[in-house]
């Protein structure tokens, strides 16, 4: 899927305040919004219709002469995303169509700071990175870990913290705090992804320890997952802990058991715009964040989404990631 990030022209999300937590309602009926509750106990709505009247930004000039000259002249940022719906970091409107979420906001943000329209194209997780190494795509926000593995062939500039969240049927009575916790447990996660590489890591750990391996399973799709976990026939999935708070705060049928660092037990985890090693960007990427950050508008943009607890101070170009073993 392709398409320009439109601007729309209804109210946006209103009064965020804090994360995500286990309580909320839909309601389609009142122009496309989800009530979430707050951390505070209020409650709050997510604009989830096409029509997001998306903050926007100034362009400066400073930053924006810092592109390359070849994405100067065409005069677009092309933006790669995954095309699997994940509420509320990339995701579908109520039309079904229109991608909206944290993710497409952010990189709308940067294209403003930089004087480029925003093209985005959304496609399976691989053919993300396909994509940017062979420059098809400038860039891609899709909750992108950095790590020491990805940093041999991409250059990062950062956005948001990496934190990840073992959702649970509601009820279960699971806590997870850390290997131990999922020993022997059968657990759901994407292929290919960070989240993966910590759970066969824990796997590891549980066996050299001797306790019994995690039984990780894979699905096609996230609708597969939690039909899996509400039948039993899985204990927890493992994913982006914005996913599962949102996923559990709007249906009700689950809850956060866990959450960990993006990163393993040794450093923050941190989700970043990636781009192709030496392409140029990293730079004007990582000055174009720092603005927005600056001047508000980053901010404003993770409140509208309920994610203002994984904000960062600065963007940081290719910190140091999740190692190649994460312990």
């Amino acid at each position: 899927m392709s398409t320009s990030i439109a601007r729309g022209t209804t109210a946006a999300a209103l009064g965020l305040t804090a994360a995500l937590v286990l309580a909320a309602c839909s309601n389609p009926s009142d122009g496309g919004t989800t009530e979430v509750a707050a951390t505070s106990g209020s409650k709050t709505k997510i604009n989830i219709s096409p029509d997001q009247d998306r903050i926007t930004t100034d362009k400066v000039d400073s930053i924006a002469a810092g592109v390359p000259e070849k994405i100067r002249k065409r005069g677009t940022l092309e933006i790669v995303g995954s095309s699997g719906s994940a509420a509320p970091l990339t995701f579908y409107a109520t039309d079904n169509k229109t991608v909206i979420g944290v993710e497409p906001d952010i990189a709308s943000l940067v294209a403003d700071v930089l004087g480029l329209k925003p093209h985005l194209s959304t496609v399976s997780w691989e053919s993300i990175f396909v994509g940017l190494g062979s420059a098809k795509y400038d860039v891609g926000f899709s909750n992108i870990t950095v790590t020491e593995e990805r940093k041999e062939k991409y250059d990062f500039a950062t956005y948001r913290k990496d934190n990840l969240g073992f959702e649970a049927k509601r009820g279960s009575g699971l806590k997870v705090d850390g290997p131990e916790d999922v020993a022997g447990r059968t657990v759901a996660v994407s292929s290919g992804t960070n989240q993966e590489k910590l759970l066969v890591e824990w796997s590891k750990e549980n066996e050299k320890a001797g306790r019994k391996p995690v039984d990780i399973k894979y699905y096609q799709n996230d609708s597969d997952t939690y039909l899996a976990l509400q039948s039993g026939r899985i204990d927890l999935c493992l994913g982006p802990h914005p996913t599962a708070a949102y996923h559990a705060a709007t249906t009700g049928k689950t809850e956060v058991a866990g959450t960990y660092s993006g990163a393993g037990t040794t450093r923050q985890g941190l989700i970043a715009a990636t781009t192709k090693k030496d392409s140029g960007l990293a730079k004007p990427l990582a000055d174009a964040l720092n603005e927005v950050i600056e001047n508000g508008t980053y901010a404003k943009v993770l409140q509208r989404w309920g994610l203002s607890d994984e904000a960062v101070a600065t963007s940081e170009i290719n910190p140091p990631g999740l190692p190649k073993t994460n312990k």
